[in-house]
Parts: C-alpha cells; structure tokens; sequence
C-alpha cells in the first residue's frame, strides 16, 4: 500500500464519516454534536446556578432551583422592570410635551393664515372701468405665481439631500420603547412567576447519618421517601406539594393514587398537588430528551 493509499481517497464511494471530518475542517454548514452524561445537569441541582441545591424549591412546572438563587432572579428581574417603566414613563412625558408643542404651533400657522386671508379682503370699491384690466392683471399674476409655485416644487422635489453637508443629513429618530410588562417569567418554562409560587422540597438522604460534604461526593445520595429506591435522572420523580416529599412516579402510579393521601403528613392530594420533577438527560438516546447541541455556520451555496 502506498502512502496516499491511506488517505483513503481512491474510493469511488464518499463516506459520511468522510463528509463529516470536510465539514468540521472547512468552517461551512451546521454542525450538530449529541451531549453526553457529563453536561447533563443532576435531578437535584438548581437550573440557575447548576449546583446541589441546599434549600430546594420546586415551581408549579416542576423546575428546581436553589431558594437563594430563584429571590435573587426574581428581585433581579423586578429592579430592571421598575427600570424599564421609568424610562418608558419617561418617554411618555416627552412624546406629550411633543404634541403640546406641535398643537400649539399647528395653532399659531391656522390664526397667520387667518390673518393674512383677512388682509387679503378688499374693503374698497371697485371701479367699474377698470376692472377687466385689474382682473385681467391678477389673472396673468396668478398664472405666473402658479407657475413659479410649480416650478418651485418640481424644483424642490427633484432636489435630492446632500448626505455630506453635516445640515442636510438626514437625522435618525430614536427608537420608541414599548410598555414593559410587570410580570416576572420564570427563566426555564417562560411562564409567570410568583413567590408565593414556590414549593419547598425535602429529599430523603440515602445514609441520614452522612454529612453534606459526605453526601455530595457519592453519586447515589437521595432515596424516595416511600418506597427508598435510589433516585436519579433515570428514574422519573415527582414532588407531594403538602410535604414536598420526593417520590418515585411508580410509587405514585401504584401506591399513592389509589387513595390520593400524602404518605407522610396524611392530607388528603389532589392532582394538581402532584408535581412530576424536571430532569436531565441520562445520555441514552430512549431518555425521551433531546440531548442535542447545534453550531450554526454560514452555508457555500453553488
């Protein structure tokens, strides 16, 4: 086999693996890359900060987050909207003040125009002897003032703005901003978001006995409250909104169902107070998530 006889180019046939390795070499067409496990965030790290949560709170859609990082988003969130109805207000007095302006100037042109129709009235006689002269006279001084006004304007229309001379360039207005909306949007379902919205969660430790530190450092560290399976992304969770248990949903689907009671405080649950827990992907492609990252890059067209 020669040297270029492993370059593999002597194939009538032009692989996908081929293809691929062009494309990512030559900077052109979107490139697609499946995730694995390790950028895949744990079912019980914060969707914010990407952390174990140490005061886990749940939303009504079943995103958790940590309680600190979730206040401060919200607090964050209402600062920057009380800012952005201060400048939009702002605005609003200025476009006024605008229209009180401009009112007051279309007032002044209506009573100069009033003036000058008033002036133009003739108040003396005429005579009778020369009004076909006269007439004839303003006759021919309106049509030249009518044909300088048509000149003038064709004059003025053909006139096209100089865009180097700094007085006739033309001026960019700024940009009109719209009403801001006063509710806070939750960062990951984009939908409202109360404090009062937010669910307190309890895992179940594996070992009680081990400290947090301890606990952080093994891979299986929660358990179902009920059932004591080992949790993780694998195993869908969900969240009892009157104890904020964490239990498995075939604990839900088999045991807690049946009389809708709260396994630890004994309330009584109704479907709403079951809140299925969002997860990340296991890696696998039957986890039902999708687990793709895409770059795009311009594409050579022929």
């Amino acid at each position: 086999m020669t040297r270029h006889g492993k370059n593999c180019t002597a194939g009538a046939v032009y692989t996908y693996h081929e293809k691929k390795k062009d494309t990512a070499s030559s900077g052109y067409g979107t490139q697609s890359v499946r995730l694995g496990k390790d950028a895949i965030k744990d079912f019980d790290c914060c969707s914010l900060s990407l952390q174990p949560c140490r005061d886990p709170v749940i939303t009504e859609d079943g995103y958790l987050y940590e309680k600190e990082a979730i206040l401060q988003y919200i607090l964050h969130q209402k600062t920057e909207i009380a800012k952005k109805m201060k400048a939009y207000e702002k605005q609003k007095q200025a476009l006024k003040s605008e229209g009180q302006l401009e009112s007051k100037s279309e007032e002044r042109e209506r009573a100069e125009k009033f003036k000058q129709r008033e002036n133009n009235i003739v108040s003396k006689p005429i005579n009778p002897f020369t009004s076909g002269k006269s007439k004839d006279g303003e006759s021919q001084k309106a049509s030249t003032s009518s044909s300088s006004s048509d000149t003038g304007e064709s004059s003025s229309a053909s006139a096209l703005p100089s865009f180097w001379i700094p007085s006739l360039t033309p001026e960019a207005k700024p940009t009109l901003l719209k009403k801001p909306s006063k509710t806070v949007l939750c960062p990951m379902s984009g939908r409202s978001l109360k404090m009062s919205d937010l669910i307190s969660v309890r895992f179940t430790p594996l070992d009680p006995s081990l400290d947090r530190v301890a606990l952080l450092t093994r891979q299986d560290r929660y358990v179902c409250a009920v059932t004591k399976d080992t949790l993780g992304n694998s195993v869908p969770c969900a969240v009892l909104r009157p104890s904020g248990a964490v239990v498995t949903m075939e604990c839900v689907e088999k045991l807690i169902r049946k009389d809708m009671t709260d396994p630890v405080t004994g309330d009584k649950l109704k479907d709403k107070d079951i809140i299925p827990l969002q997860r990340g992907g296991t890696g696998f492609a039957g986890s039902g998530v999708d687990l793709k990252a895409k770059e795009a890059r311009p594409v050579m067209q022929a």
